[in-house]
């Protein structure tokens, strides 16, 4: 939706804070021996081809990561994602609670793709150690987005395709 004011004009729509991915049987269980496999790998080793129990030389801090990642997945994944709010005017980029400033933010893409349903908008900042933000368009008009964003940043030109992390989250369904 596309408000009007006076003196200035936003873009405004409401996204889920984060895909949430509709896993099958098959996922969990492949998940499961992962983490079974990773935890073997945390305290036994495969010499002459012999497993070997490695004692107090076992890797009890990758042992306590995983355990920690697995509990901290569960708990993601029991919660609804909230919606956010995205709000682009003339300032910056409102994303939730947060404001970006034009001048923190380096350039933009638009990837608008119907065949393969990729319709993101891509903001990447002038600070390296920041990561890219990926904002879902739902039904905001593409061309309207970019017409507006290119007269306070850089477009890239360059990307064709979703970055490679985003395609293996989506494909590993994290």
């Amino acid at each position: 939706m596309e408000n009007n004011n006076q003196k200035s004009s936003y873009i405004q729509w409401q996204v889920p804070e984060y895909q949430k991915h509709k896993r099958n049987r098959n996922w969990y269980i492949l998940a499961f021996l992962f983490i079974i496999f990773a935890l073997f790998l945390s305290f036994f080793t495969i010499q002459n081809w012999q497993i070997v129990f490695l004692g107090s030389e076992s890797n009890f801090l990758f042992a306590l990561i995983i355990l920690m990642s697995t509990a901290i997945m569960i708990i993601h994944d029991s919660q609804e994602p909230r919606l956010i709010t995205i709000k682009i005017g003339p300032e910056g980029i409102n994303i939730g609670r947060r404001f970006y400033d034009y001048d923190d933010l380096k350039r933009f893409c638009v990837l608008y793709k119907p065949k393969q349903s990729i319709k993101t908008l891509y903001l990447e900042f002038s600070n390296k150690m920041l990561p890219r933000l990926s904002v879902p368009l739902r039904s905001q008009d593409p061309l309207a987005i970019r017409n507006y964003l290119v007269k306070y940043l850089e477009e890239d030109l360059d990307r064709v395709a979703p970055p490679l992390s985003e395609s293996l989250t989506k494909l590993l369904k994290l």
